[in-house]
């Protein structure tokens, strides 16, 4: 339903990313039995999308000190990422086992009990992570996808709005509580949030398609057309988008407004 993610060459990471590497290798040669500089230099890579080299720093990091907890999560994030979450679940296990009050290993591992379906257990690990950093808008979000899966909206928009308040990262937020309002029939705070979302990324064909739907819903065809129109223009392929553009007679090549 998303967007692509982004790549080496047009991930802004990856441009900031690149001064830090370079650094931290000249780091790691006047100091190669350093654990915490392979973890470092490990984390950047993982910052600038190189995951392969990013396992290799952090499998030496580990070489080095067995019983490095950050290291163990940072290499866990990278294979959740990679989608090989039974070797991110076993990191994030033996992270916590080093180190049992490590919010962010809590987080990392709830996200992959999420995306394995156990929902139980998802749910106590997200609760952990916010007990422990209860200023982590990551967290909240996290827990809000959850709860919207098991369509608990009214849970779901409380943990979106508290993470909106902890983040600037807002505009996933904004249409994931979208979502949810959608679901439970609040179709004009749900054109609210989408409104703020496509001002934050006018380039995100998701939040566009689903403020047509939103608008559509309200009655409003023009903002609706327009806003699909907007998702088409970013993804001509996304069918939420073609089939919410015919549905409310909306014309190739004819002008919208939008706002």
């Amino acid at each position: 339903m998303g967007n692509p993610p982004a790549t080496e060459n047009n991930d802004p990471a990856y441009a900031t990313a690149q001064p830090n590497l370079a650094s931290l290798s000249e780091v790691i040669q006047t100091h190669p039995d350093d654990p915490q500089a392979y973890n470092m230099r490990g984390a950047a890579f993982g910052e600038a999308g190189r995951s392969e080299p990013a396992l290799a720093d952090f499998n030496k990091a580990l070489s080095l000190d067995a019983n490095y907890a950050q290291a163990y999560a940072n290499r866990g994030l990278i294979y959740r990422k990679t989608g090989r979450l039974d070797l991110a679940l076993a990191d994030y296990d033996k992270a916590l086992s080093i180190d049992p009050s490590y919010g962010a290993a809590f987080l990392g591992r709830g996200m992959v009990h999420s995306a394995q379906n156990r929902g139980a257990q998802a749910l106590a690990d997200f609760n952990k992570a916010i007990a422990l950093k209860p200023n982590s808008g990551e967290a909240y979000y996290s827990r809000g996808l959850l709860y919207q899966r098991q369509h608990q909206h009214p849970f779901a928009i409380d943990d979106f709005s508290t993470a909106l308040g902890l983040t600037t990262q807002k505009t996933d937020v904004f249409v994931a509580r979208a979502l949810s309002y959608l679901a439970i029939g609040d179709n004009k705070s749900a054109a609210a949030d989408l409104d703020q979302a496509v001002q934050g990324d006018p380039t995100n064909a998701k939040a566009w398609a689903s403020r047509g739907l939103a608008y559509e819903r309200l009655g409003d065809k023009e903002k609706a057309a327009g806003s699909y129109a907007k998702a088409l223009n970013i993804n001509d392929k996304y069918e939420p988008a073609k089939a919410g553009f015919t549905r409310v007679g909306g014309r190739a090549g004819q002008s919208y407004q939008t706002f």
